[in-house]
């Protein structure tokens, strides 16, 4: 049980407090399975300790980035009307990748329960917005499409939500779009990736990659920690090779 304790506590800031904290507050006054009631009154005083204490944590953390991250993809699983199995499998997946099987563990338990309540997603945006700087805030988007995706089918419903979660995030229509191309194998998809038109002279092509390249760069989040850099270099080789795509059929 210490071992939660320390996970929950460690690397969390501006996530400890505002709609983000009630929800994890909420779900960790929730669990039924593997924590007797003295362990779960336990957490609660740690976790509203740490809430007391949330002046100290202004700046974004990895703690932050993974709970916000736990948080959204709860409100693109329902968004369909329905919880599929893939996707709670997809998240799961990528919480023991990023973070190991005990902390895995910990998050999916918590995310269990956030999926249950209903999480206003405007108030959680505009939380993250706040403290979250915009690198971060395309790589949550990047983390959602794949979920989405994870049941092979990406429903009009969920594009939605994503779409409506980028912008409280503040995520422009051509950060959106090249994002949620990299998960499709369309025609003229690198060009999307790239957020230029098919008419792009050669010059314009290499200055748009150089220009996302940088913004996109997986050193942009090394502040979250090697376990949210994984996610950061897919993105990073998705623009990479809509790059080559270009430069191979336009032989430059």
């Amino acid at each position: 049980m210490a071992n939660f304790t320390k996970w929950l506590g460690a690397g969390l800031g501006f996530t400890l407090g505002g709609p983000i904290g009630a929800a994890i507050g909420f779900a960790i006054g929730s669990f039924v399975d593997g924590f007797s009631s003295d362990e779960i009154t336990a957490e609660q005083r740690e976790y509203q300790r740490k809430i007391n204490q949330k002046k100290q944590y202004q700046n974004t953390q990895s703690g932050d980035f993974e709970i916000s991250l736990l948080v959204l993809a709860s409100i693109v699983i329902k968004s369909d009307g329905k919880i599929d199995q893939r996707e709670l499998s997809f998240v799961r997946t990528q919480f023991y990748g990023m973070y190991g099987e005990e902390r895995a563990k910990n998050a999916f338990k918590i995310f269990k329960e956030v999926i249950k309540q209903q999480v206003s997603a405007r108030q959680v945006c505009l939380q993250i917005r706040e403290h979250m700087p915009h690198a971060s805030r395309l790589q949550l988007i990047h983390f959602l499409f794949g979920i989405a995706k994870a049941d092979d089918f990406v429903s009009e419903t969920e594009i939605e939500e994503i779409r409506k979660i980028a912008g409280y995030l503040y995520i422009n229509h051509s950060n959106f779009e090249s994002i949620k191309a990299m998960f499709y194998d369309d025609i003229g998809n690198a060009y999307t990736i790239l957020e230029i038109e098919k008419n792009a002279t050669d010059d314009e092509v290499k200055k748009a990659y150089r220009t996302l390249a940088k913004k996109h760069h997986p050193d942009k989040l090394q502040d979250l920690g090697d376990e949210h850099l994984k996610g950061a270099q897919e993105k990073f080789q998705s623009i990479q090779a809509a790059y080559e795509k270009i430069k191979k059929e336009r032989g430059f």
